[in-house]
């Protein structure tokens, strides 16, 4: 799979991370290694917009933080989603809906233009 560059995935983080905490809590690697196993290894978000984004997060009320300990045995801090963040997720996915859809209306191929594979 193609790797998406950085530049359009910058504004999708909030919503990618709010989505892979939908199922319960997880710790930052977790996250991490949740979204790239899910997107096919097209996505690897490197440590300081994660965890930039998780206190972003945080401070927004649509996440809360608590101290655990990981599968390998490490503290590490756990986080899950708000009531609110679970409304701002499903917000989220209805605009990057309307989003998609909308540059795939521009950039669909007419007059027999072919997509690149």
């Amino acid at each position: 799979m193609t790797p998406i560059p950085q530049r359009l995935f910058q504004g999708t983080l909030d919503a990618l991370i709010l989505q892979a905490l939908r199922a319960g809590p997880r710790h930052g690697y977790d996250i991490a290694a949740w979204l790239e196993a899910t997107s096919d290894a097209a996505l690897s978000i490197e440590d300081g917009a994660l965890y930039t984004a998780l206190h972003k997060l945080e401070e927004r009320g649509w996440i809360v933080a608590e101290w655990g300990i990981s599968d390998k045995k490490k503290r590490a801090r756990f986080y899950q989603l708000t009531p609110e963040g679970r409304r701002n997720l499903v917000t989220r996915v209805r605009e990057w809906a309307a989003y998609v859809d909308a540059v795939d209306r521009i950039l669909r191929p007419a007059g027999g233009v072919a997509r690149p594979a």
